[in-house]
């Protein structure tokens, strides 16, 4: 959470930093509940200051991969002999937004996957979203693309899982994997955070159904995938 606050409030590094854990924490209890692994992209600044968090993650059955904001290779270099040496266990994947490196130098570093986040400032799209979602292999690395639904054109992104109801969501899954081999569905754990308790400046409609309400949301939508029978996977496993 790297909001500013509201007007009158403060909230510390390290403040920001618990709600971050306890976030975590409550998607790792519904996923728990569920029988369900996932992949954890953490933020490579944030890698030294989340190794118990890390450590709890893996022992799980997550997948834990990297998620670089703005890092240089040296840092990530650094900073994935670090987790790799604190867990005992390869980081395959990273996901990258705004500041890109280079596949060549990612591949150099025995990163296996790229997750790059292509749609994140989409709210609802009014043109269509013409683009490949097929995993590719470029440079050594697998290319591993964000999913769109085929018929309403929105992305699996973030805001969208929070946004739309979760029936409506459901149908867009299941739309999806009539054309598509699989959906890959991405949360952030800011939007576990309770706005009413904690004071950030953001958005309104990015409040919106946060908190407890996406804790419901998420065990709702792994319910129902359940339910169905349906098979998930961390990306690691999916791809190799």
């Amino acid at each position: 959470m790297e909001a500013e606050t509201k007007n009158g409030f403060q909230i510390t590094d390290e403040e920001r930093l618990k709600i971050t854990e306890e976030n975590t924490k409550a998607i790792l209890r519904i996923l728990d509940i569920h029988d369900i692994k996932a992949s954890f992209f953490v933020e490579v600044s944030l890698t030294e200051k989340l190794q118990n968090l890390i450590k709890a993650i893996s022992s799980k059955g997550h997948e834990i991969a990297f998620y670089n904001k703005g890092s240089k290779l040296p840092e990530i270099e650094n900073a994935k002999k670090n987790i790799e040496d604190l867990l005992e266990k390869q980081i395959r994947g990273i996901r990258q937004k705004d500041v890109k490196i280079p596949q060549g130098d990612l591949k150099l570093l025995e990163f296996n996957y790229v997750s790059n986040i292509d749609n994140a400032n989409i709210l609802f799209p009014f043109k269509r979203l013409k683009r490949d979602t097929e995993i590719t292999e470029e440079d050594g690395l697998s290319i591993v693309p964000e999913s769109i639904s085929p018929y309403s054109q929105l992305p699996y992104n973030d805001f969208v899982f929070q946004i739309l109801p979760m029936k409506y969501y459901q149908n867009m899954v299941l739309e999806t994997l009539q054309n598509e081999e699989f959906v890959l569905i991405y949360l952030n754990t800011w939007q576990f955070t309770d706005f009413k308790k904690h004071c950030f400046d953001i958005p309104f409609y990015r409040t919106l159904f946060s908190g407890k309400k996406m804790e419901d949301k998420l065990d709702a939508l792994l319910t129902f995938l359940n339910t169905r029978e349906m098979a998930t996977s961390r990306m690691k496993d999916y791809i190799f």
